[in-house]
């Protein structure tokens, strides 16, 4: 396969995996609808990031790492499903809380909350790190270009970071966000449950050791 076949491979199988729901979906796209457009791109922004981070390290071998030091990759799923109940349990709590949403609302200082959160989620899930190694692994050479190291990176920044801006720009959207107002004590506490789900579900998983 040339480079160019194989980087099309690993953009298409990830993109699939960063569309597939999660955390990060439920996440941003209550951002988006909460707060503003521009705080869902920054949202957006975050993942992209986070993605990168993890695919660098990914190519970088931290994967060996993780698997010769099972402990390691354990204590980092209970660390990131932790940080995961700790979201929702903020998200639960300002359930009734009313607010105002708008663009012109949105400041540095809220637009840096929202890119933080963000970036926090996405590296918060240390699967991340195994599925990315996982498709480089089946769809890499066993040399890798050079032109691939460059490229892979950028490539996960456009699926993540372009993904979730689509996601963002869609739930900051006026029916969204008009149903969001209308039912927000309700819809609050379902992404609430949900990421407290997903959290526990990686809590209980790495102190099972799986």
């Amino acid at each position: 396969m040339s480079s160019l076949s194989i980087f099309l491979s690993i953009i298409a199988a990830l993109s699939i995996g960063a569309m597939s729901p999660g955390p990060s979906f439920v996440l941003v796209s209550r951002i988006a609808m909460s707060r503003s457009r521009l705080d869902g791109l920054a949202a957006a922004l975050g993942m992209g990031i986070g993605g990168v981070a993890f695919s660098i390290l990914a190519l970088a071998g931290l994967t060996a790492l993780l698997s010769q030091f099972e402990w390691l990759y354990l204590v980092l799923k209970v660390a990131g499903g932790a940080y995961l109940v700790y979201i929702a349990f903020k998200i639960w709590r300002g359930a009734r809380e009313p607010i105002h949403v708008g663009d012109a609302g949105s400041d540095r200082r809220a637009l840096a909350r929202s890119f933080t959160t963000a970036l926090l989620t996405q590296v918060s899930n240390p699967k991340t790190i195994v599925v990315y190694a996982s498709i480089f692994a089946a769809l890499l050479p066993k040399t890798v270009p050079l032109g691939l190291i460059f490229a892979v990176p950028i490539g996960v920044f456009t699926v993540e970071a372009g993904w979730y801006a689509v996601v963002a720009l869609a739930f900051s959207a006026r029916h969204p966000r008009r149903l969001y107002l209308a039912a927000k004590t309700w819809i609050d506490r379902l992404a609430g449950t949900v990421m407290a789900g997903l959290g526990v579900q990686l809590v209980t998983s790495g102190l099972a050791g799986r």
